[in-house]
C-alpha cells in the first residue's frame, strides 16, 4: 500500500500542467523583458512589505491597519505618500521621520527588500522548474505570512489571528480558482483538498497542543502556532505541513537547548518563540519543497 501511494506521488510530481512553459512564452529568455518582469515582481513585493510593516506594529497593538493613515509613532505626523515609497523614501530619508527626525527602526527597510527578494527568488523558481504560474499566487501570500509571524513573534510571542486567518482565506480562494495548484484540473476536488489537509492538521495538532498541556503543564504548543500550521497545510499541503512541524520543531529545540547553555539556566524554564522557525521552514519547503519530496520518495521505493 506505501508503495502504491509513493508511485502515486512521485507520479503527480512529474505532471505538468499545460501552462507549465509560461515562464519562457513570456519572453523571459530575452534580458529586457525579463529586468522588466523581475522589477515589477520585486516591486510588488516591496510594497505589499511595506504594508506587512504596518501590520507587524499595528496588529500586536490592536490598531487597524486599515483605517488610520500611516503616521510617525513619535511625533503623528502623517506621512505623505512620496515619503512612503518601498525602499526609497527609506534611503532618501536616511530612515528618519522627515518632521522630528526622529530615526525610524532598519525593520521597514529589511521587511521590504526581504519581501520583494523573496518574491523574485520564488518567481524564477517556479519558472525553472516548470511549474504553473498560478503557484506563484499561494508562494506569495506563504511568504507574506511567514515574515510577519516570524518578526511579530519574535518580539510580542504572539501570532495574531488578522494573519492566519487571511491565509486560509486566501488559500482556499487560490484553491478553488487555480485547482492546477493542487495537481488537479478539478476546482472541487482542489478546495476539497485545501480544506482536509487544514482541518486534518488543525484537528492533529490541536490534540498535540492538549496532551503537551496535559503532560508539561504548559503550553508545548501555542493556538496561534497551531493556526499557523493550518495555513501552511492549506498552503503548502500536507507534506509541506509535516516538513514545517518537524524541521521547525527541531531548530527551535536544538536554539532552546543552546539557550539554556548560554543563560546557564535550566531548559524547563527557557522559553523561546516557536513562530519563527515554523515559518523558517515554510519558506525552506516553498523553494526546495518538490526536491526534497523527490529524494525521500525515491529513497522509500528503493527500499
Amino acid at each position: 500500500m506505501c508503495t502504491v501511494l509513493t508511485q502515486l506521488l512521485l507520479t503527480a510530481l512529474h505532471r505538468v500542467p499545460s501552462d507549465a512553459l509560461w515562464y519562457w512564452r513570456i519572453g523571459m529568455d530575452y534580458p529586457i523583458v525579463a529586468a522588466y518582469f523581475l522589477f515589477s515582481v520585486f516591486a510588488l513585493g516591496a510594497c505589499l512589505g511595506s504594508f506587512l510593516n504596518v501590520c507587524i506594529w499595528r496588529l500586536p497593538l490592536g490598531e487597524s491597519v486599515i483605517d488610520a493613515p500611516s503616521h510617525c509613532t513619535t511625533c503623528g505626523y502623517d506621512i505623505r505618500w512620496y515619503d512612503n515609497l518601498p525602499i526609497i523614501s527609506y534611503i532618501v530619508l536616511r530612515g528618519r521621520c522627515r518632521n522630528c527626525r526622529t530615526h525610524y527602526s532598519c525593520r521597514y527597510l529589511v521587511v521590504e527588500a526581504l519581501t520583494g527578494m523573496l518574491f523574485v527568488a520564488y518567481y524564477i523558481k517556479t519558472g525553472l522548474m516548470e511549474l504553473p504560474l498560478a503557484m506563484t499566487a499561494s508562494g506569495f501570500v506563504m511568504i507574506l505570512l511567514a515574515i510577519t509571524t516570524a518578526w511579530i513573534d519574535v518580539k510580542h510571542r504572539i501570532i495574531p489571528d488578522a494573519t492566519t486567518f487571511p491565509a486560509m482565506l486566501l488559500a482556499l480562494i487560490a484553491a478553488a480558482a487555480f485547482p492546477e495548484v493542487w495537481g488537479t484540473s478539478n476546482h472541487l476536488l482542489a478546495l476539497g483538498g485545501c480544506l482536509i489537509s487544514g482541518v486534518f492538521w488543525g484537528v492533529v495538532l490541536y490534540l498535540l497542543a492538549y496532551l503537551g498541556r496535559m503532560i508539561f503543564r504548559c503550553d508545548a504548543l501555542g493556538l496561534g502556532d497551531v493556526k499557523f500550521m493550518i495555513a501552511c497545510a492549506m498552503l503548502l499541503g500536507a507534506p509541506g505541513a509535516f516538513f514545517v512541524l518537524f524541521s521547525g520543531s527541531l531548530l527551535g529545540t536544538v536554539f532552546g537547548i543552546a539557550a539554556a547553555l548560554i543563560r546557564r539556566k535550566p531548559l524547563k524554564h527557557t522559553t523561546i518563540a516557536f513562530g519563527p522557525f515554523l515559518a523558517a521552514a515554510a519558506v525552506v519547503w516553498l523553494f526546495a519543497g518538490e526536491v526534497l519530496l523527490q529524494i525521500y520518495l525515491s529513497g522509500k521505493l528503493a527500499y
